[in-house]
């Protein structure tokens, strides 16, 4: 049995069929820009592989700082014990984050740092006297991972995880806000969503815990940029009723977007965010649940007084170590200019799949492409003309779309939109 044979035969990989995987490709190596095949073919990642790798892959200042911390210390237990990688990096985190979010909670994954999150807000509202405030609302089309809570405030009709509906907690939600980023703000309550949230936070903000979304860009969702504005009089709505606000930043964090978060086309911050994927340049899992005072202090002084929850692997000193060397990298480069010149590139180069018949739009924001067919799109299809193009994408729903690593040389960035528009055509 080849391992190819032995994987397809008792490996699960995500959202696939087991008795109809599609074309999956052994990797043998990474580095930079490329995956290399089993047979020496050499691969352009323009996912990031799942969105995590902007520094490309095996970079040399993550990879030895992730040597260093192992030859000294792979491990220890967060409770009652801490370590340098966690105070280094909580520093790091400090310098970047949104001014108000000073208190750090470190987890194992995105999808953790989002039941982190919800666990938070509900554990503040009952300290603060409001016991029946444990469920959330949040809008349409968003998703915010695969455990269990998380699933919950994922879009219940269209999203993934809509076949577990009846088992979920039920949430409250409102449509997605309906102007882009692209579009001039209109301040009628009835045309730019915001009366529609008012009316369903009104009506039930006794039982409502926060509200928690994708800031400006929902990812999974469908790859939508809406306006920041949006935002801006939500964080008011929820104020006025006491309701929470919950920015899960885990895809768009440091940088994706042209801005260092998302977050940052916004006059105002959020009580909790959410980070993750990117935090350690993709090189190990790691994510953080990062508040403001008034959430901590909050906590704190409510039964039991005590925050519940604390992962085995919590502020794990490897990646720890992979983060802040990835933060640091970060720091130190023009990202921004680097970012707005893949996306400057990718408006131009993709701007010919807007005369293609099937495609239903084109946008870029920072360094995420889209291109939006007016069909579904196989990820399946696309591997298998992967080595054709030379490039590696994995479209979903109706969507072909890129998030290439900051290191992508112009070159890079015009394979990798070569490789979308041939799919535009082809799927």
């Amino acid at each position: 049995m080849t391992p190819l044979e032995f994987d397809q035969k008792h490996l699960w990989h995500p959202y696939t069929n087991v008795e109809k995987p599609g074309p999956t490709f052994v990797v043998k190596e990474t580095e930079g820009m490329h995956i290399t095949l089993d047979d020496g073919t050499k691969l352009i990642d323009a996912m990031s592989s799942w969105w995590c790798m902007m520094h490309g892959h095996r970079h040399p200042k993550i990879t030895q700082a992730i040597h260093d911390q192992l030859d000294r210390m792979p491990h220890v237990m967060f409770g009652g014990l801490t370590h340098d990688p966690a105070i280094e990096l909580g520093k790091a985190l400090l310098r970047v984050a949104p001014p108000s979010m000073q208190r750090i909670f470190y987890c194992d994954s995105g999808s953790v740092s989002v039941e982190v999150a919800m666990k938070m807000a509900v554990q503040y509202q009952h300290a603060k006297g409001f016991p029946g405030r444990s469920h959330f609302a949040t809008i349409r089309s968003g998703y915010h991972g695969d455990t269990w809570k998380a699933m919950s405030v994922c879009d219940p009709t269209t999203g993934m995880h809509h076949l577990f509906q009846g088992a979920l907690s039920v949430q409250h939600f409102v449509d997605r806000p309906p102007i882009r980023i692209t579009e001039a703000w209109n301040d009628d309550p009835a045309l730019n969503g915001l009366g529609d949230l008012r009316a369903l936070i009104e009506a039930n903000h006794r039982e409502i815990a926060a509200f928690i979304l994708e800031p400006v860009v929902q990812g999974t969702g469908g790859m939508y940029f809406y306006h920041p504005e949006y935002l801006n009089q939500a964080r008011a709505i929820c104020d006025e009723f006491g309701v929470l606000l919950i920015f899960d930043e885990i895809a768009t964090g440091f940088g994706r977007t042209g801005k260092m978060f998302a977050t940052d086309f916004c006059s105002i911050e959020p009580d909790i965010l959410c980070l993750g994927k990117a935090l350690t340049g993709g090189h190990i899992s790691f994510a953080t649940t990062m508040t403001n005072d008034r959430m901590a202090e909050g906590i704190g002084n409510g039964e039991p007084g005590i925050f519940m929850h604390g992962p085995t692997f919590m502020a794990n000193p490897l990646a720890c170590a992979a983060a802040r060397a990835s933060l640091e990298l970060l720091e130190a480069q023009d990202w921004h200019g680097t970012v707005n010149a893949i996306a400057t590139q990718m408006t131009q180069e993709l701007a010919p799949a807007r005369d293609l018949p099937n495609v239903a739009d084109v946008r870029v924001l920072g360094a995420i492409g889209v291109i939006e067919m007016k069909h579904r799109v196989s990820a399946d299809e696309a591997h298998a003309l992967a080595r054709e193009m030379g490039v590696f994408l994995r479209p979903f729903g109706t969507n072909i779309y890129t998030m290439p690593p900051f290191i992508a040389s112009p070159d890079e960035v015009s394979k990798i939109c070569a490789g979308m528009l041939h799919l535009a055509r082809v799927l």
